[in-house]
């Protein structure tokens, strides 16, 4: 059994990827600051595996600590290692991920993301683990209509994207420094949405989110008066922004064939987009949630953010042909799963 360290897999997408890579038969030892995530949803993760039948009770091991303390990272490693255990690669989730929150709060952001990495690739290569898939953003690309392969040019934004990018130069610079040992994947990230379909665990951000789809909810749900759309005259076929929404247990399936393709191979660096190469505007996924779900998402257009892009759509044929990886589920499911996350949660 080969055991992955998942660092932030007490968040939204790490939840959901040890539930696949338990699903899977991986033994992991999952690092989590709870600085924007729950311990409950390592309790969640627990009852789907027990509803599922999933063992997981030697394969499941808890770490709480800060990425930023090295200190964290060392003593997992050595436990893994005093039990006869080696650590065979790394998921690394963890990290800020506001755009808006990093223009306010820029320092941070270089704090947090970058000085985690740094420390997580350090302790790593001590520990003769040379695995590591790594977690980054489409916001990294150009604005462009047509669809965004891997090889479109790579411009900061935001201080956000700019801590990805850094990290991306990295990570390619470690890679270099010994060929013949590192395996990296970056997966650029589009827009993860929906929830797993138990509705035991799903999107429940500790701080205050300006992404799409948990504000949909709030306005579904009358947590907000109204959902805030930021912009109606953007060069799209309504006005609206247009993304690539991919259900988040389709991208937890993508970092399992990233993995598995970086085991099955020589040492490797890569990058791939994880999307579903379907655009979709805020208005078209308004009307699609309030029919899928039967209710009503109030809403007024603001001024555009800075920060922001008109079109954000994947061209996912290199995932397709690298890693053999296909997203399933369709933004019906991830409309219907997102509400039932919400709908089992939160109303009482």
């Amino acid at each position: 059994m080969k055991n992955i360290l998942v660092t932030g897999g007490a968040g939204f997408i790490g939840s959901h990827l040890c539930i696949t890579l338990l699903e899977n038969n991986y033994g992991l030892y999952v690092l989590d600051s709870y600085l924007n995530s729950y311990p409950k949803a390592i309790k969640r993760i627990k009852s789907i595996c027990n509803i599922n039948g999933i063992k997981y009770k030697n394969k499941l091991k808890i770490f709480s600590g800060d990425l930023r303390e090295k200190k964290s990272i060392e003593n997992l490693f050595n436990f893994a290692n005093n039990c006869g255990e080696s650590i065979d690669s790394v998921i690394h989730l963890a990290g800020l991920k506001s755009v808006y929150e990093s223009i306010l709060n820029p320092l941070s952001y270089w704090e947090n993301n970058l000085i985690s990495t740094i420390n997580l690739v350090d302790v790593m290569a001590k520990n003769n683990c040379f695995t590591i898939v790594f977690s980054s953003s489409a916001s990294i690309y150009e604005n462009k209509k047509n669809l965004i392969d891997e090889n479109t040019k790579i411009v900061g934004l935001h201080p956000y994207a700019n801590t990805k990018i850094a990290l991306e130069k990295l990570l390619n610079d470690v890679f270099i420094s010994d060929p013949n040992k590192w395996r990296v994947a970056n997966l650029r990230y589009f827009n993860p949405i929906g929830a797993h379909e138990s509705g035991l665990i799903g999107e429940d951000p500790s701080v205050n989110t300006n992404n799409i789809f948990p504000r949909i909810i709030q306005a579904a749900s009358k947590q907000i008066r109204e959902l805030k759309i930021y912009g109606k005259n953007w060069p799209t076929i309504d006005g609206t922004g247009i993304r690539d929404y991919i259900h988040v247990m389709d991208l937890a399936d993508g970092h399992l064939s990233a993995l598995s393709f970086l085991n099955s191979n020589k040492p490797n660096i890569f990058n791939i987009n994880l999307g579903t190469g379907k655009g979709t505007s805020v208005l078209e996924l308004i009307n699609i949630f309030e029919e899928i779900n039967k209710v009503k998402v109030p809403y007024s257009f603001v001024d555009r953010r800075k920060g922001d892009s008109a079109i954000v759509v994947a061209d996912n044929s290199l995932a397709k042909s690298l890693l053999n990886f296909v997203p399933r589920r369709n933004i019906n499911s991830m409309c219907r799963d997102g509400w039932c996350w919400h709908l089992k949660n939160f109303c009482n």
